[in-house]
């Protein structure tokens, strides 16, 4: 009898450690500045960029957002819309070179949005969207360098780019894949809460691999406890058989 529940609290322990671990890694993996939707196609107008920030302090809130705006590869048309508890602030600088579009020629563009005044605790995330008049059809990607500030006045800079062949870097900066304009339009769609909550597939492609981690580790960790629990059925059957 000892050596049964023994066997049985430690396959549990494996199991509990087993799920508590991917879903731990699963958080840490989801946990960056992100931009949704991951892509649009080069050139597409009248869209909403979202930006995703999630807190990731336990002790301070985050209390400031700034996103900085390619002006190499300029966003055009952008506006902000309001988010209740939020104010703000939108930048504009005169263009190196100026784009042609069907409505004139364009010299100004937006390069940072400051937003301040709100608050995300821990454990908390905040959408931050922003519309488009017109996106550039001259790169393959755009990145939005974002600065997080936190009560404690700790900042987190998500300015880094990954390079070809290495490894996520450990702050990447919110990253737009432009693909070719016959792309299909249902790889770009914005995540909002409404759409996350309905199942509507727009979380980011990190995100839904994190949850998939999560869902296979539960698995295997309950496959192994099924095991244990066999196991010592099965020896207890053995050890009732007559000699």
């Amino acid at each position: 009898m000892s050596t049964a529940r023994t066997t049985l609290r430690r396959a549990g322990a494996a199991t509990t450690l087993a799920a508590v671990g991917v879903l731990a890694a699963a958080g840490v993996a989801s946990a960056h500045v992100t931009v949704h939707p991951e892509s649009y196609a080069k050139g597409a107008t009248d869209g909403v960029l979202t930006f995703r920030v999630p807190n990731e302090e336990d002790t301070a809130s985050t209390t400031k957002v700034q996103v900085y705006l390619p002006t190499d590869h300029p966003v055009l048309g952008v506006l902000v819309s309001p988010r209740d508890g939020w104010s703000a602030k939108v930048t504009t600088t005169k263009l190196k070179t100026p784009v042609k579009t069907d409505d004139g020629t364009i010299t100004d563009a937006v390069s940072e949005i400051t937003w301040t005044g709100g608050r995300i605790g821990a454990g908390q995330f905040e959408d931050f969207d922003v519309a488009f008049g017109q996106l550039p059809d001259d790169t393959g990607q755009l990145a939005f360098k974002t600065l997080q500030t936190y009560s404690d006045g700790k900042t987190v800079r998500w300015i880094e780019q990954a390079t070809a062949g290495d490894d996520e870097p450990e702050n990447p900066a919110p990253v737009l894949k432009l693909t070719a304009k016959d792309a299909d339009p249902a790889d770009s769609v914005p995540v909002t809460a409404k759409n996350a909550v309905s199942g509507t597939p727009s979380a980011s492609s990190s995100d839904s691999t994190a949850r998939g981690i999560g869902v296979a580790g539960l698995v295997v960790g309950v496959l192994g406890l099924g095991a244990a629990v066999f196991a010592v059925l099965r020896g207890r059957s053995v050890g009732s058989r007559p000699e």
